[in-house]
């Protein structure tokens, strides 16, 4: 088993890579992937401890990209993550996130809530500051319940501490990720839409500009509309990955894949490799 869907103390979740990868031994699995939003930042760490204890990492990241009206999530794999284009790219996404996050402080203490710059900043004490660290001060501070409490009432779009930030057109992010050596998928599908009409549409757009796969294995995408998804992948000629999306204790009740609700098998790397290759020799 493998889990190509994962977040680290890098982003938004709450182990470090080295715990994630020692985490992912201790379950059998045989190959992860850190997929931090928009940074890569924790690659390196991942690396030398995969290599250390025999779990193989596949370089990773998620993006926030757009389509006309459709915001989304693109992930990436396969990359160099050492390539200075695509470092100076995510630079500035980082730099986007850094300005939303005061505008969001900002916003919360018009509102008159008592919370600081200072106090986000013990909250993340390494890698990029996010909203869920702003909605795990909340928490921290009692004034909301919990983390979902804190996006529904402040932070989602529409509420009032809400600030926007720049991301990239998925054309961008595709010719990006196609540029420092990787591959381009469509992650969680079922965030979108769990219209297959409206999927199949998508998928056929984001082909045509350059998506190579898509995340079928996911915990909320089961039954039916798996299969519809698999469906999908093979029509449109699109390799299939899968992941946990594990963000550490920032989300309860959530678990590494590799048990038997949340399995993704270790041929869906294969399949991805076998792309990736061939992709290479096309280039």
């Amino acid at each position: 088993m493998i889990d190509l869907h994962l977040h680290s103390t890098f982003s938004d979740g709450t182990h470090s890579p080295e715990a994630l990868v020692r985490m992912a031994k201790t379950a059998g699995l045989k190959a992860i992937s850190i997929t931090d939003h928009d940074t890569v930042d924790g690659t390196g760490e991942a690396v030398a401890a995969g290599e250390k204890h025999g779990v193989r990492v596949v370089s990773g990241v998620e993006l926030s990209v757009f389509l006309d009206d459709f915001h989304f999530h693109l992930l990436g794999y396969h990359f160099n993550w050492r390539d200075e284009g695509l470092s100076t790219k995510l630079d500035v996404l980082q730099k986007s996130r850094t300005r939303r996050n005061s505008a969001i402080i900002a916003n919360l203490q018009n509102l008159g809530l008592d919370i600081t710059a200072g106090e986000l900043q013990e909250i993340s004490s390494s890698g990029q500051t996010g909203r869920p660290h702003i909605a795990r001060l909340l928490v921290d501070k009692k004034i909301v319940r919990d983390i979902d409490q804190a996006f529904a009432i402040y932070m989602r779009k529409g509420k009032p501490g809400y600030a926007r930030r720049f991301i990239y057109h998925v054309e961008e992010a595709i010719a990006l990720l196609h540029d420092s050596g990787g591959c381009a998928v469509l992650a969680h599908p079922a965030q979108i839409s769990r219209s297959i009409p409206l999927l199949d549409d998508l998928l056929g757009h984001l082909r045509a500009l350059g998506l190579d796969g898509v995340e079928t294995y996911y915990p909320t995408q089961k039954g039916s509309f798996f299969r519809s998804l698999r469906k999908l992948a093979a029509a449109h000629e699109l390799f299939e990955t899968g992941g946990s999306d594990y963000h550490g204790d920032i989300r309860p009740n959530t678990a590494m894949a590799g048990n038997i609700t949340n399995a993704v098998p270790l041929e869906v790397l294969e399949q991805m490799d076998r792309y990736h290759l061939q992709q290479q020799k096309v280039i």
